[in-house]
This record gives C-alpha cells, structure tokens and sequence, in this order.
C-alpha cells in the first residue's frame, strides 16, 4: 500500500507556531512508521507553499523551528521525497471530486486515481483539522467523456497507532526484482509477459523508485489494451491515455530512432512468448530514468490484441 501525505489537511486551522508544531511531529512520528513497514509517505513538490497559519506557509514556519525539528521535515519535503508528482497518475483535466470539492492535482486526487486502477494507496492526514474520517470518497467524474463516472474508497489515518496496526495486515510492498514479477504478472492481466523478460534485472542493485516507475508504465499499457468499446474502437479515456503518456518530447514510452533500429536490431528482436520458434522486433519502449531501465513491448494497436511484454532491464541502445 502506498501512502500519501494529505496537502488538504493543512488548511490555516493553526493559530499560533506551538499547535502546529505538535501536529508537525505527530506527523513526522507517522512517517517513521511508515518507513518501518518499508513504506515511505509520498507528498508533492509543492507541500511547502501549503499555509498551517493563516497566511503563513509551511516553509516559512519550518524556518522558525529548531534544527533538530527542522532537519528530517526539511529533507523529507525538499530533497528525499517520495514526490507523487514525478511519476503522477492522473492528469489536470481528470476530474476528481469529494463531496463536490474538486480534487484534482492534490493528494487525495492521486491517490483515488491509483486505487482506481488497481493500486493499494492510502492517505496521511494531519490531526487536529477536517480530515480526520476514514474513508475519503472519491468520485471520477467522467461524463464529458462520454463515461460512467467511478467511485472509490480511501483509508486516512490520523494517528500513529491505527496506521501501525492497518499496516501490519497489509500486503508486503514489493522488496525484490523477483517478486516485481510476480506482482506485474498477477496485477496485469491483460498483458502477456515473456518468461523470462525480468531476467535482465538480475545483479541489479534493488531500486523501489525504479519498481515504481515499471509499475506505472505495466499500468498504463494494461490501460490502454483494454479503452476500446464493443466495436472495437479505442474509447476516449484510450485517446487520452495515447496522448498524454506516447506523444510528444517527455513521452513515458517512445519508439526506438531509425539509427537505433538499424544498429541494435538484433538486441531489439525477442523470442515470441506464446511461439518459440518466432521472433518479435520491439523497438517501442517505456523509459525508467533511475538506473536508466527500459521495457520493451509489442503490440498491434488493434482490440483484442496481446500486448508482449519481453524485456525489462538496462537501456539496449546504449553506445
């Protein structure tokens, strides 16, 4: 389960430096939960500009707080992240709604949206403020799509001993390359991975940044194969979905250049997973900055057709 720490429940309901500096700590002794779990509290580049005191932001109050206070606070927000706007799942035109608020680019919004898909995320609130309920109720508002609007449920936690005891039940976060296959295998059923496509991951040293990543890019394929309607036309959210992560310069997949084709066309070529004695040329790929891995894919663009997952590991056309 994946934890994000809650942006709307700072919302100026401190008065003075002293009560917020008690929710402060009650939510740093969280996040050292957290990470005893092996899990760590996604927040946003962005968490800093939030006011605690009435037109007083965050950084303004970390800078008024004693070193030892202000360390871990400082290099959690600033520097160590997690940041769930590096990898985010929705974008500004999905419209993400609680109880009519619109919730769209905050953590709550993301959050919805990776549970949405079939990703275990919860959120971390600050106490005293309006968030302490659990669950939050998220609505995708779909309707100008020409969709059915989804709905679904978040756990918050608010304090350090409910989030302990739900975090002891929770699933194991992924901790090796081997169990990432397992995972991606049973997560993503509507994608066909090669027996061996993780093999290349082995002797790497073990990145849960770069696990993330493959698993929005094994999210987003999953996505896509399946936004066509009964005729076998791509759906509007299958548009979306093409346009937002497959074109243009940041693209999270692209095809290999003509260059690349020519001279590494042998690397990019894989044995057919369903077919031994066939072979797949795979030059489209989706990218993992850390470590700089790639997954290589096949896929005709058709409905109905398999999506191959055949490789994931270090970049191939590296020279």
């Amino acid at each position: 389960m994946e934890l994000f720490a809650n942006d709307l429940s700072i919302h100026g309901q401190f008065h003075d430096l002293r009560a917020f500096r008690d929710a402060l700590a009650r939510l740093m002794t969280m996040r050292a939960a957290a990470s005893r779990f092996d899990r760590e509290v996604h927040c946003h580049r962005q968490f800093l500009t939030v006011e605690p005191i009435p037109g007083v932001s965050l950084q303004q109050i970390l800078g008024q707080l004693a070193e030892s206070e202000r360390r871990a606070a400082v290099g959690w927000l600033t520097r160590g992240g997690p940041f769930w706007d590096d990898v985010r799942r929705h974008g500004p035109d999905d419209w993400l709604e609680y109880r009519r608020e619109v919730v769209t680019d905050t953590a709550v919004g993301e959050a919805a949206f990776r549970v949405l898909h079939n990703n275990a995320c919860g959120l971390v609130s600050v106490s005293p403020s309006n968030w302490e309920f659990s669950p939050v109720d998220v609505i995708w508002r779909r309707a100008a799509e020409g969709l059915r609007d989804r709905v679904t449920s978040l756990g918050n936690w608010w304090d350090v001993a409910a989030l302990e005891d739900d975090l002891r039940t929770a699933e194991p976060q992924i901790a090796s390359w081997a169990s990432l296959r397992e995972v991606a295998i049973r997560r993503f059923e509507g994608l066909t991975f090669a027996d061996d496509c993780f093999a290349p991951t082995a002797g790497l040293p073990f990145a849960p940044g770069a696990v993330e990543r493959i698993l929005v890019l094994l999210e987003i394929l999953d996505r896509l194969v399946r936004a066509f309607d009964s005729n076998g036309r791509r759906t509007a959210e299958g548009h979306d979905i093409f346009r937002t992560y497959f074109t243009g310069g940041s693209a999270l997949f692209s095809d290999s250049s003509e260059t690349e084709k020519s001279d590494f066309r042998d690397k990019l070529t894989f044995r057919h997973p369903d077919q031994p004695h066939r072979f797949l040329f795979c030059p489209w790929h989706g990218k993992v900055r850390h470590l700089a891995l790639r997954m290589h894919y096949t896929w005709s663009g058709s409905a109905g057709a398999p999506v191959y997952v055949v490789y994931v590991g270090p970049k191939i056309t590296k020279r």
